[in-house]
């Protein structure tokens, strides 16, 4: 299995798991407006993509890793799932979802739980369907997690990831790099007072597999009908897979 040896701050003699919960828990406030800022507010269509898939998939039960906020545990809510859980390893995030959550009425159909998506607690084969968006790549080894993964999902049932990944396309490419490196750093420097976090964040948007690497990870790990689907030209993509 392979570590993913880049982590928030270089300094600390923390595991990956234990900076990212920390990273997490100290720019919750400010992470949803951020997102959609340096995203150009792109993110709420890819978003809404992943919704479209898990509503023609019709599961009644998702599991939403990295759920963070909440943001899209609460718009499974627009599915016909009766049970929805969002799981994440910060406490802080997980607070910002709850309140969320309260505020839509919506405590009935959606819960939260503190768990490390690389040891999870659920029993095998607990979901009909498990989505991670812009989560993924925090993982502290990503095949650990993959497996997990594979373990609490359901036969038949569908795992869709919603994540970063770098254009094939020249031009593009050049734009995205230097965005990501240079420009994206720069807002959020000017937004949040942890400038290690954002940084951490634009180095892993670049160098996380992503494309037929990413396709050939989730194979190896035994999903099939995996299919690579770019968003905007590759600047981020969505990855479905079936058990």
């Amino acid at each position: 299995m392979s570590q993913t040896t880049l982590k928030p701050y270089k300094d600390s003699a923390e595991s990956k798991n234990e900076q990212i919960e920390g990273m997490f828990d100290a720019i919750s406030g400010n992470y949803d407006f951020l997102n959609k800022l340096v995203s150009l507010g792109m993110d709420k269509r890819w978003k809404r993509n992943v919704v479209k898939i898990l509503q023609k998939r019709n599961p009644k039960s998702i599991l939403d890793i990295a759920t963070g906020t909440g943001d899209m545990a609460i718009l499974f809510a627009e599915t016909n799932a009766n049970k929805i859980v969002g799981v994440d390893i910060s406490k802080g995030m997980l607070e910002i979802a709850d309140q969320k959550i309260k505020d839509l009425n919506l405590q009935d159909r959606i819960k939260t739980e503190v768990q490390n998506s690389e040891a999870m607690t659920f029993a095998d084969e607990t979901f009909e369907a498990i989505t991670v968006s812009y989560g993924i790549r925090n993982f502290e080894v990503l095949e650990k997690g993959l497996f997990e993964i594979y373990r609490v999902l359901q036969k038949d049932g569908c795992l869709v990831i919603l994540e970063t990944s770098v254009p094939k396309n020249k031009v593009f490419r050049v734009g995205y790099m230097f965005y990501t490196k240079h420009i994206m750093p720069r807002i959020a420097k000017l937004f949040s007072k942890d400038k290690e976090a954002y940084k951490y964040l634009s180095n892993s948007a670049i160098s996380f597999p992503h494309g037929d690497e990413m396709k050939g990870i989730l194979e190896e790990i035994g999903f099939k009908k995996v299919e690579v689907r770019p968003q905007f030209f590759g600047v981020t993509s969505i990855y479905y897979a079936e058990k």
